[in-house]
């Protein structure tokens, strides 16, 4: 079983302060949706290749509704890259891992 604290759980309370410095790549997703659970073992694969230069986390689209809103998620699952809580890029729907970690990468 892969280390699941490699991947960060975020509310719309926790969200702002989590992305504020660094690198931190978020996973907007849902439970019912097939793509994302496709992703899940990719996040993870990524997260414990970029440990140390990016926080990979998730945000549950249907609970965290704000949050949701605010970045106007409309398909999952999304991915947004955020460098000291700014919005630098975003992709939406399955990637595999070698795509993820070069994304994550472009902004370390």
């Amino acid at each position: 079983m892969a280390d699941k604290n490699l991947i960060k759980h975020l509310t719309d309370a926790t969200f702002t302060q989590e992305i504020a410095k660094g690198v931190t790549v978020v996973d907007f997703h849902a439970e019912w949706c097939g793509p994302c659970r496709m992703l899940a073992p990719v996040l993870e694969q990524v997260a414990s290749e970029v440990k140390g230069k990016a926080v990979i986390a998730k945000v549950d689209i249907d609970s965290e509704q704000k949050t949701a809103s605010q970045f106007q998620i409309t398909s999952v699952p999304t991915l947004i890259l955020f460098k000291d809580g700014k919005e630098v890029n975003r992709l939406i729907g399955l990637r595999n891992a070698e795509a993820v970690k070069e994304f994550v990468l472009a902004a370390v």
